[in-house]
Parts: C-alpha cells; structure tokens; sequence
C-alpha cells in the first residue's frame, strides 16, 4: 500500500457512529482538519460544548478505526468542544475561550458579578513521570523565544537533568528543524501512545511532525489546548526531570488556557531589550501571574552584537531593558544572550549551539542561565518536600 487515502480514512469513520443522533460522525459533519502524513493522521471531532467531557469515549473509537487501517502508524484525534456548533467556527473566537467563569461573553448566566481578582484556576493534573514542567515564553513573537526554549533545554540535560522538550507552538512548530528532525514522524508502538523522537539526545515532540512545515494551523483556542493536552498526556515521555515547553507567542486563549490546565513549575519570560519588546513581555509575566504560575525570571535575548571581525560592540536593540524591568516587577534576571550569527546559523541548521559547540561563549551563556533555572527547581522541589507543622 502507497498511503492511506482521505477516502479510506472517511470510510473507516462511517462505521463510529454516535448514540445519541444515530448516524455516524462523517454524516453528522463532525470531522474537519484533517490531515495524513505518511502513516500519520491526525484530525478534528467537533461536539457541542456541553458534551464535550462525555464524548472522550467517541473520539477513542474514533481514533481507534483510524489506527486500524494498513498503513498507518498513528492516528490522533483532537476532541473541540464548540460552543454553537459548527457556526462557531465561522465566529471570531472569544477573548479567553470556552472558560465562561472569566469573562463575561455577551450573554447572561444569572445575577451579576464582580469581576474576579484573577481568573479562577482549573485542576492541574500531574503527569506521571514528569517531576517539572516549565513555560519559555514571551508576550510576542520574534524575540527568539524557541531558539532559548532548545538550548536551554539542552543546556539543562547537560547539568545533568533528564529533559524533554515540547513545541507547544502549534501555529508555527520551528522545533523539528532546529534540532534537526525535519521530516520525520513519531511511532506509536500500542497504537495508543506515541513515542518522541530524540532530538541531540532529549525526547522532543512537535505538532511540526505531523504536519508539512507550510500547512497552516487554522485552529481555535479550544482545538489547539485539546491537541496540546494530548501531546503532554498521550506521548510516553518517560521519567523526565524538567519538561521544556516552547509556548506559543502572545497572550491569548490558548497561552492562558494552557498556564491554567498544564502543572507548571514554572515560566521563563524571553524579550529583546526595546521598550516595545518589554511591555509585552511585562503582559506575559503578569498573565503566568495571574494564574499562580511562578515567573522563574526573565532573559534579555539579542541583548547586543559584537562584530565577529573587529570585536565592536553594537547594543542594536538597546541593552539593560529586561534587567531594569525584571527589579521593577520583583522577579530575577536570568541572563542576556547576544545577537550573534553563530546562533542563528546553528538553529538554522538543526545544531544547536550548545550542543555543536558547547565550549563557546555563547553556550555558556544559556549554561548559566539553566544553572540558575535549575537550582531554582530543585529549591522549590525542596521545599515542596519539607515537613509541615499543622496548628489547629
């Protein structure tokens, strides 16, 4: 067999039929986004919002006809609670969401309320094996947030963590090509669980191995948080120290999302140093904040630019602006790393500079930012273990 067709995969889908309507989930128009890559397919079960939880059952025997096709390696499904259906999809999506208990979204749930303090904060479920999680992220994009997230990463692992790495930017996944990993694709030896891929000896998983690089994601907040949870929950990750998650850029629904339903340990806040650059990261800071997630501290990246030829130092986009605003807001600074070709060069081309060159000066930059990072982890994993003396 050449590779499973769109037909093929329809086909299997008219046999999952939904109990409640009788007819099957093609007839009921409840696929969309779907996509085949190689043996992997991965698409979209829209239901109501109010069924969302109850449906988990569906989209497991969904998932299931799929994977049972010859041919195929993995099938993941995405489970998206819509609140209107499928004309929601042709709606701006709300500010945070589906979350109703945060905002208030044009219609009434009863008598009036005074806004919250901060947004209510859901359970954060543990993930079995993970000791930590934590965020790289920043109020906007451009600022190299993922180039930081890998290398510190790496840098992490070669402290002597056991670490895995998440691209959790689902609508621009970089991670497969910095580390070298452009057009492979994960196995999923049970069918059920799918088995990173290594990437300069770190687990890694990527929406970008499972779909093309020029395949635009056309997600909503809610689809992109079911996929994410499922590459968090559905991927055998192992036992891992610290989880490294690439966030999206910004602060929308789904970053929010995201800090509110993923156990954070913590978020490393990622700016260049123009005042620009800064109020969003000051947005960023303060949305992790909110949510009772600890702001590890913050990096100045393309902090300055030293000429390779004649060694002049230019601070291109300022200098000093993300220490000045990490005292104002009562959190570290990390550490600046500099505007330099070699890191772009090495990102570029899948080495990444603290692995392809570990005794430069920039690897050893992000060495002492993770050696801060993780000595911060193991306070908190300290404390954390303390006794307790309870008064009553």
């Amino acid at each position: 067999m050449t590779g499973v067709t769109e037909a093929q995969i329809l086909d299997a889908l008219r046999g999952v039929v939904d109990a409640d309507h009788g007819k099957n989930v093609v007839e009921l128009g409840m696929i969309s986004g779907l996509v085949i890559k190689g043996g992997n397919v991965g698409f979209v079960l829209e239901v109501p919002a109010r069924d969302g939880a109850r449906k988990e059952p569906l989209r497991k025997e969904a998932e299931k006809a799929v994977a049972a096709l010859p041919g195929i390696t993995s099938a993941t499904v995405v489970l998206t609670a819509q609140t209107q259906g499928k004309a929601a999809a042709t709606q701006p999506a709300p500010a945070h969401g589906h979350d109703h208990h945060e905002h208030d979204h044009g219609h009434s749930h009863g008598p009036a309320k005074k806004p919250a303090a901060a947004p209510e904060v859901a359970a954060r479920p543990a993930i079995p094996g993970i000791r930590s999680i934590i965020a790289v992220a920043s109020g906007k994009g451009g600022v190299g947030k993922s180039t930081t997230a890998v290398n510190l990463a790496l840098a992490l692992a070669q402290g002597g963590k056991k670490v895995g790495l998440l691209d959790a930017d689902i609508y621009g996944p970089s991670l497969p090509r910095m580390l070298g990993l452009s057009g492979k694709k994960p196995e999923s030896p049970d069918g059920k669980r799918l088995q990173p891929l290594e990437g300069w000896g770190i687990p890694v998983m990527s929406m970008g191995f499972l779909v093309p690089e020029d395949t635009p994601m056309i997600w909503r907040g809610p689809m992109v948080m079911s996929a994410l949870e499922q590459m968090l929950r559905d991927v055998n990750w192992g036992e891992l120290d610290v989880l490294v998650v690439d966030m999206p850029p910004g602060t929308g629904d789904a970053q929010l999302t995201m800090a509110q339903r993923v156990p954070l340990a913590g978020a490393v806040i990622v700016s260049t140093p123009q005042d620009i650059a800064l109020l969003d990261a000051r947005k960023g800071l303060n949305m992790f904040r909110r949510v009772d997630v600890p702001v590890l501290g913050i990096v100045e990246n393309m902090s300055y630019f030293c000429c390779p030829n004649c060694g002049h130092r230019s601070e291109i986009f300022a200098h000093g602006g993300a220490r000045r605003t990490a005292e104002e807001l009562g959190v570290d600074f990390l550490g600046e790393l500099p505007l330099n070709i070699a890191i772009r060069e090495t990102s570029d081309g899948g080495t990444p500079i603290v692995a392809s060159k570990p005794e430069s000066d920039e690897a050893k930059a992000y060495r002492a930012i993770a050696a801060l990072v993780a000595a911060k982890l193991d306070r908190e994993a300290g404390a954390s273990r303390m006794p307790r003396i309870t008064i009553e």
